[in-house]
C-alpha cells in the first residue's frame, strides 16, 4: 500500500476562508490538482460560492480565483495509506499541521471541512481555536451521492465568511 501525501496549502494572507479536503484521492494525485476527479462537485461548489464558473478555468488560474476572493485550500491529513480514494481506507494517517497554518493566517474567519472525515479529524485539530468559525460541509466527491443542488445549498453559507467585517 503506498504512501498518499497532501498537496501544500493554497493560501495567502488575505485568506479569510480555509476549505479543508481530508486527502487527495487518487485522480487528484494522478493529475496533480486539488479536486481533479471529473465528477468531483468541488469547482462548481465553490464557483457558485465566490461567484464565478471556476471549472470552466484552467487549473493555475481556478486557484488564483480562489485566493482572489480569500478562499484557501488544503487537507486534515498530511500523509497516510490508502488504496483507492475512499476516506474509509484511509490507515496510518499523519495530520496535517493546521494549528500552524492557522497561525500565519490573520485575515482567517472560518474552517470549512469538506466531508465527515476533515470534519472530524479537523474540528479535534482546531477545538481550541477561538474566534474562528469551524462548518461542517457535504462532501464534493462523487461517492457522496447527495444531489448537487442540495450540497450546494449548504455550501452557499459560505458566503457569509467572505462578506461579514
Amino acid at each position: 500500500m503506498s504512501l498518499k501525501r497532501a498537496f501544500d496549502p493554497v493560501v495567502d494572507a488575505h485568506t479569510r476562508l480555509l476549505i479543508l479536503g481530508s486527502l487527495p484521492g487518487d485522480a487528484s494525485l494522478k493529475a496533480g490538482q486539488y479536486y481533479g476527479h471529473p465528477r468531483n462537485g468541488f469547482w462548481r461548489l465553490v464557483g457558485g460560492v465566490i461567484g464565478g464558473d471556476l471549472a470552466a478555468l484552467p487549473y493555475p488560474d481556478r486557484l488564483e480565483a480562489l485566493k482572489a476572493a480569500g478562499v484557501g485550500l488544503w487537507d486534515v491529513i498530511a500523509s497516510a495509506h490508502r488504496p483507492g480514494s475512499l476516506d474509509a481506507a484511509i490507515r496510518n494517517a499523519e495530520a496535517a499541521d493546521l494549528n500552524r497554518l492557522v497561525e500565519g493566517l490573520p485575515a482567517l474567519r472560518a474552517v470549512a471541512f469538506n466531508g465527515g472525515t476533515a470534519a472530524r479529524l479537523g474540528r479535534r485539530l482546531l477545538s481550541a481555536r477561538a474566534g474562528i468559525a469551524l462548518i461542517d460541509l457535504p462532501s464534493s466527491s462523487p461517492a457522496h451521492a447527495r444531489p448537487l443542488a442540495e450540497k450546494a445549498a449548504a455550501w452557499a453559507t459560505l458566503s457569509q465568511a467572505l462578506t461579514r467585517g
